[in-house]
């Protein structure tokens, strides 16, 4: 199942996607109320595969009833992971990645964080920030918590996995340097947007064999697979398990492949700039787009 957040009267509206477009749950249940339906994306996560359940029997009985469903086109994208209690990204996990940096490969994952003023939607404007000269781009595979997770072994942490989604980590390079922490560069404004779809584990299988790519105002600029991950996406969820208890909606950006702007020889670095667009696109998870503009 394609879960998609949009903005309904000023609200953050539940829809899904289907083959006749985008279905708006908050209207559908004007018309068939139901119970057992969700009406956000947090409860969705919350009720794991008994709410998913619950849509995707409520959806079947609609049968031919399309007035709720909205094009692609109609809809203000946010967020397709509204609040998540903690957003936990893990820094130098592909191998190329590593090496255009000149970076040693990590022993155990690098972790950071975010926080929920970085979310923003697909085909959402992003302000480039005043204090950077240097935004960069990262396309990232995005992993939802569904079940509360501490101390769970490898074998067992995709089983807490709700689902998946692709991200882009911009980071203002030049901040990201100035000290040993990473965090002022990776937390300004709308610097992670997620979407358009968070799409349910079942439907994604395998995550650590995706194909993902960055393309910045049309031009390939990022093309790799996961499989280049360093630490696999059971190996991140079971090391963080360790150190902290994850809840549902907790979102993890699971790092980016060679090709960012940082890993080009000085001379050949052009950063983001107001006016420049970037697609992040990932297997089975959709292409989300966003426009940079300047910042008032």
């Amino acid at each position: 199942m394609k879960l998609v957040t949009f903005l309904k009267e000023g609200n953050q509206a539940l829809g899904v996607k289907t083959e006749e477009g985008i279905l708006d749950i908050q209207a559908a249940l004007e018309k068939h109320p139901n119970p057992d339906v969700p009406t956000n994306v947090m409860d969705v996560i919350a009720g794991g595969e008994e709410a998913v359940s619950a849509i995707e029997a409520y959806i079947n009985a609609l049968s031919s009833d399309f007035s709720a469903r909205l094009n692609v086109e109609e809809i203000k994208w946010e967020p397709c992971v509204t609040h998540p209690n903690k957003i936990i990204c893990v820094g130098l996990n592909y191998r190329r990645h590593a090496d255009e940096t000149n970076a040693p490969y990590p022993e155990v994952p690098i972790l950071f964080n975010k926080f929920n003023n970085t979310l923003t939607g697909h085909n959402c404007e992003i302000a480039v920030p005043k204090v950077t000269e240097k935004l960069d781009y990262e396309v990232e595979l995005g992993v939802v918590i569904g079940k509360k997770a501490k101390y769970v072994s490898k074998e067992e942490a995709l089983n807490h996995v709700f689902g998946y989604c692709t991200v882009n980590d911009l980071s203002a390079r030049d901040l990201q340097m100035k000290t040993p922490q990473w965090l002022l560069g990776k937390t300004c404004d709308d610097f992670s947007p997620v979407g358009p779809y968070l799409v349910t584990a079942d439907e994604v299988g395998n995550p650590n064999d995706l194909n993902l790519k960055t393309y910045v105002n049309g031009e390939v600029r990022q093309n790799s697979n996961t499989s280049d991950m360093i630490f696999y996406v059971d190996e991140i969820v079971s090391y963080i398990s360790q150190h902290m208890t994850l809840t549902p909606g907790d979102l993890i950006l699971t790092g980016t492949p060679e090709g960012v702007v940082l890993g080009y020889p000085e001379a050949d670095q052009v950063y983001l700039q107001p006016g420049d667009e970037v697609t992040v696109e990932i297997d089975k998870l959709g292409a989300l787009t966003n426009r940079f503009v300047a910042d008032k």
